[in-house]
């Protein structure tokens, strides 16, 4: 299977109007971003859990990046409200799982086989760096030279500008944004490859987005 695997195209997803599809997993269903591969991929996806849904042991031999949503993500190492920012890399295991149910964007098999930097910042942490123009606030979750991790928030009607000379992938957390005359709504994927910038406009109510700088693909990702 392969979905928006063309790195050198800029890519919008709308993926709050995209149809949910079943995982392996019972009540665990998922919306596909970006995917090479079949139940083992390298993969953008949202996956929604149900209440009381779990997936069995696994390793996650690529890495594991992932933001909560909503609702409460768990594994055996903790409890994950929305907001929270995880790295699991190469070679760790976990039990995910979640009792009340909750949504989770999360990217696999896209780590670089020596990034050894596991990370968890909960709702709040991180650390608060100058915002752009146009933001009222930016906390960065990462940064080891080689990518760049942060939610931003936009001011209203704002007009923001995001230079991109690695490569660049959003995803719109809450509010709006208009990007060339199109709309996004929450669960809006964005990719540009490097040299493209993005100009987007937040909407009257502001925006809240995710966004990772960096190569949109790794020359010493994990092997597959």
């Amino acid at each position: 299977m392969r979905i928006n695997d063309d790195f050198t195209l800029p890519i919008i997803v709308h993926a709050a109007r995209h149809d949910w599809i079943p995982s392996p997993a019972p009540g665990v269903d998922r919306r596909m971003l970006f995917r090479i591969g079949e139940e083992k991929a390298r993969a953008t996806s949202i996956v929604r859990y149900a209440p009381g849904s779990a997936f069995p042991r696994h390793t996650h031999t690529g890495g594991e990046e992932f933001v909560v949503l909503d609702g409460v993500f768990q594994d055996e190492h903790g409890d994950y409200p929305a907001g929270a920012y995880i790295r699991n890399t190469p070679g760790t295991s976990h039990v995910p799982a979640s009792k009340d149910g909750c949504t989770i964007f999360v990217r696999l098999w896209q780590f670089r086989a020596d990034d050894q930097a596991q990370t968890v910042r909960q709702p709040g942490e991180g650390q608060r760096v100058p915002p752009r123009a146009g933001a009222a606030a930016a906390t960065l979750l990462f940064d080891d030279g080689h990518e760049e991790v942060r939610f931003e928030d936009w001011q209203a009607g704002a007009s923001v500008t995001v230079e991109n000379t690695r490569g660049l992938e959003l995803l719109l957390l809450r509010g709006g944004l208009t990007l060339d005359g199109e709309t996004l709504e929450p669960q809006a994927w964005i990719r540009l490859p490097a040299g493209m910038a993005l100009h987007a406009q937040a909407s009257p109510g502001g925006a809240r987005v995710w966004m990772k700088r960096g190569p949109l693909m790794h020359e010493n990702v994990c092997a597959f």
